[in-house]
């Protein structure tokens, strides 16, 4: 049975499907006028994660996300920029090619970290007749007003606005991000369609002028388009929770009249050195430069999952040089698990599947079904350790099925004499005083490591691996 943290309820709650068999799913994409960083993609793992859960226990899945290539303004309030023209003037291209850029690049990170692609992508600029037909469809209910620089919703008009973030409307009014505009209703109504300024790059032909959608519209419009007036799951980041997905909630409600979203799924932050992770303060990593730094994409998976997906995750690279080792050594383990022959007992292999989803459906409690993995890898060396490891990999998406040879992957924690020994080794190679090398090798064998000759160096390992 599966149980699931749902914001909305602030409780686990058993996931009960609205069809017995299939799930439907949105997940917020990213907004393609950059490079997305490491916070964004352990956002993304954990919706793969949620997919990987949902198909292991035997459900079919349609999944919608979107690529926002439109709308989504600098400061997430109703005034400045759009993220995309911004980025279009910096880097001299069009909106549509940095967006054609940096979306190659999002799915290249995706494939890199073994996430595997909803069903469907959604780019807004493909979106607009509907957004337009949704704005059109919330001010004939009353919950758009027009003013001189667009259409907003009015959150006096629906009395559940706040309930995801708990928010009270008097809070939202107080608190709003955005400089108060004379012509709105109350200083928290929020733009769904923009007239746009002469200069503006991207607009639309509309009923209201030329312009172009608010950012949350967007969600709202696809996600019916795609999965109906309700489904199952929504999934985001923390971020989104007190103004996106709380004004998604406010338009689809008011559009269809009932709750649209059954499950509303967070992941949590991921820090910097204990700090904030933004673009903005220039501490942000992306998977191509961590691969640069000598992490495997695998590595950065492994380091995130085993934190749980509500915890807050603290990034460092001595973290991830943790991780490294680890990853590697679960490898080797695996290895020596794949080239056995013996059978391992039915009731050992079935004992470790009943943890191992047991771990899974607890609110996707993937760290502990990593301990579950961890704990199975102990038992005596069975090929049938190797498959059942496979089986798991359904859903940790490690790519356990590249498992090797220790000395393919460096991956003991070596003492430091031993380490001097191989250095002093190196050194006497270097100096072609081979009777020495020979020597030292020989002693190192002594202590229970092998030195393992590489073409960029050496590695060392245990003995028996």
């Amino acid at each position: 049975m599966l149980k699931l943290y749902n914001t909305l309820t602030r409780k686990k709650e058993e996931f009960v499907p609205l069809d017995s068999k299939k799930v439907t799913m949105y997940s917020c994409g990213p907004t393609v006028y950059g490079y997305a960083h490491i916070g964004n993609m352990r956002t993304y793992i954990f919706m793969d994660l949620i997919r990987r859960v949902l198909r292991y226990d035997g459900y079919k899945i349609k999944g919608v996300m979107n690529i926002t290539d439109v709308g989504h303004l600098m400061a997430d309030s109703d005034d400045g920029e759009d993220k995309m023209e911004k980025a279009a003037k910096e880097q001299q291209k069009s909106p549509y090619e940095i967006a054609e850029h940096y979306t190659k690049a999002f799915f290249e990170d995706l494939e890199r970290l073994n996430i595997g692609r909803p069903e469907i992508i959604a780019k807004a600029t493909e979106h607009i007749p509907e957004m337009i037909d949704f704005v059109k469809e919330l001010q004939n209910k009353g919950y758009g007003y027009e003013t001189s620089d667009g259409i907003y919703y009015d959150i006096a008009k629906f009395p559940g606005y706040g309930k995801l973030s708990g928010a009270k409307l008097d809070e939202q009014k107080a608190g709003a991000r955005v400089e108060v505009n004379p012509e709105k209703h109350n200083a928290a109504d929020f733009a769904i369609w923009k007239k746009a300024e002469k200069g503006h790059i991207m607009q639309w032909p509309s009923p209201w002028g030329m312009g172009y959608p608010g950012w949350h519209i967007e969600c709202s419009a696809m996600s019916i388009k795609y999965l109906g007036k309700k489904f199952d799951i929504h999934s985001g980041g923390v971020d989104h929770i007190p103004i996106h997905h709380e004004n998604e909630i406010a338009q689809n409600e008011a559009y269809t009249g009932e709750k649209s979203v059954n499950y509303w799924l967070h992941g949590e932050f991921m820090l910097v050195d204990n700090g904030k992770m933004s673009k903005s303060l220039g501490n942000t990593y992306t998977i191509s430069q961590l691969q640069e730094k000598g992490y495997d994409p695998m590595v950065f998976r492994f380091f995130c999952e085993n934190a749980h997906y509500r915890k807050k995750l603290n990034f460092t690279f001595e973290g991830m040089d943790g991780a490294k080792k680890s990853y590697e050594r679960l490898l080797s383990t695996l290895y020596m698990h794949k080239k056995s022959s013996a059978a391992a007992p039915a009731e050992v292999i079935e004992k470790y599947k009943t943890e191992f989803n047991n771990a899974i459906n607890d609110d996707l409690n993937i760290p502990l079904a990593l301990g579950v993995l961890f704990t199975m890898l102990k038992e005596p060396k069975s090929c049938d350790i190797y498959k059942t490891a496979l089986e798991f990999d359904k859903v940790l998406g490690l790519r356990l099925d590249k498992a090797r040879p220790a000395e393919e992957t460096a991956a003991v924690d070596v003492p430091e004499d031993v380490m001097k020994i191989a250095q002093q080794r190196a050194e006497a190679k270097k100096n072609r005083d081979y009777a020495l090398a020979d020597a030292l090798r020989a002693a190192a064998e002594e202590k229970g490591y092998r030195i393992i000759d590489k073409p960029d160096g050496y590695v060392v390992v245990a003995a028996n691996e």
